[in-house]
């Protein structure tokens, strides 16, 4: 029994925080939907600002849905970033049909540049709004969002607004993984804490950054973040450090995205934010490693490997990670019934974690989209953002 003990202990720990965590959640996603439409007297300009590299699969759709936007005063700026697909033929073709489409070559990056990052920071120096909102080639965008979000933006006088999609995926196993992935990203973005000024809590959205173009301006721009591959973040990071008024909310079902059509497409599209999004850090990566297995993988192996009292501990865990899954699973319209596949989500995430950084670490740098970055580089930009702020 006293053996048993300090186990049992630190498991009622586990369970009393979960419980106060999911308070906080729950008290929070009540209020992060998107606030009804109001009449605005003067509708701001909002640059819409969409990079692409080789999208010629969605660019078409996503961009005749940011087309069709009900928003009274928007320009929109695409950027083609050296595609050497179908991409640049069709926004050709686009910006003959409509001619509020402005349409940017990129023929070469420069050094020191994300592509992507590059391409965002180009559409902004041609911007004319005062509002900038940065968004993904392959997003689907309803009527009425931009609206919905501007309406937001002014009504609780925010500096950045993100929103977040609802995810169009197929297949038990992918949707199992990106659930899980929903929930990690919950907890270690506390959205709960984002409006707060004195909390660290932050977020950026790749599918939907609405920022004030003075604040993005003032906070450094992408010319701070020019290579870090988890810009969406880390611009939400810079302009909460700068004082600015963030908030995050979710779209329900007005903004969707099919993120990944495979479990493989994944595994690979995460590689370059993973190790990336711990500072390319193993000190952190093993603390992370661990921290995910006891908490979402060790009370379900706990049922089949204990007994007594242990055993009700972690039934009583495993049965509040599920009430945690379904909140944050479905303010994002996935399933609760992906939550049988929780544990198995988790292992692929840590397998992600570590390919990422074993890559990355092997080849001294990070190959995307046909370019290499340096890991140094990469590390040395990461200094210089936080002697920035």
């Amino acid at each position: 029994m006293i053996s048993i003990l300090p186990t049992l202990l630190v498991c009622l720990s586990l369970v009393a925080g979960l419980v106060f965590l999911l308070l906080l959640i729950r008290e929070q996603f009540v209020r992060l939907t998107l606030s009804d439409d109001q009449t605005i007297d003067q509708w701001p300009v909002v640059s819409i600002i969409v990079p692409a590299r080789n999208e010629a699969d969605s660019i078409e759709e996503a961009l005749k849905s940011v087309l069709a936007l009900d928003y009274p005063n928007k320009e929109i700026i695409v950027i083609n970033d050296r595609s050497t697909d179908a991409t640049g033929e069709i926004l050709a073709r686009l910006a003959q049909e409509y001619s509020e489409l402005q349409l940017i070559t990129i023929d070469r990056l420069p050094s020191g540049w994300l592509g992507k990052n590059h391409a965002l920071q180009r559409g902004a120096i041609s911007a004319s709004g005062e509002l900038l909102l940065f968004t993904d080639a392959d997003i689907i965008m309803q009527p009425p969002l931009l609206r919905r979000a501007v309406s937001c933006f002014l009504t609780h006088r925010l500096d950045h607004l993100a929103i977040g999609p609802s995810f169009l995926t197929k297949g038990v196993l992918l949707n199992s993984v990106i659930s899980a992935f929903l929930v990690v990203f919950t907890l270690y973005t506390r959205p709960w804490d984002v409006r707060r000024a004195h909390c660290k809590g932050h977020i950026g959205i790749g599918a939907f950054n609405l920022v004030l173009a003075s604040a993005y301006r003032d906070s450094g721009e992408h010319y701070s973040i020019a290579l870090r591959p988890d810009d969406d973040m880390r611009l939400g990071r810079q302009l909460k450090e700068q004082g600015y008024r963030q908030e995050v909310v979710f779209g329900d079902k007005a903004i969707s995205v099919e993120w990944y059509g495979s479990l493989q497409e994944m595994i690979i599209g995460l590689e370059k934010n993973s190790f990336a999004g711990i500072d390319y850090q193993m000190t952190k990566l093993i603390a992370s490693t661990v921290a995910l297995f006891a908490f979402f993988i060790w009370p379900f192996v706990a049922l089949l490997a204990t007994s007594g009292m242990l055993w009700w501990g972690n039934l009583l865990t495993v049965i509040l990670l599920g009430l945690c899954f379904r909140l944050t699973a479905g303010v994002v319209g996935m399933s609760g019934f992906y939550y049988l596949g929780l544990p198995f989500g988790i292992a692929i995430i840590i397998h992600i974690m570590w390919r990422s950084a074993l890559r990355i670490l092997l080849r001294g740098g990070m190959e995307w989209r046909e370019t290499f970055y340096a890991l140094d580089e990469l590390r040395e930009n990461g200094r210089q953002e936080k002697l920035k702020v």
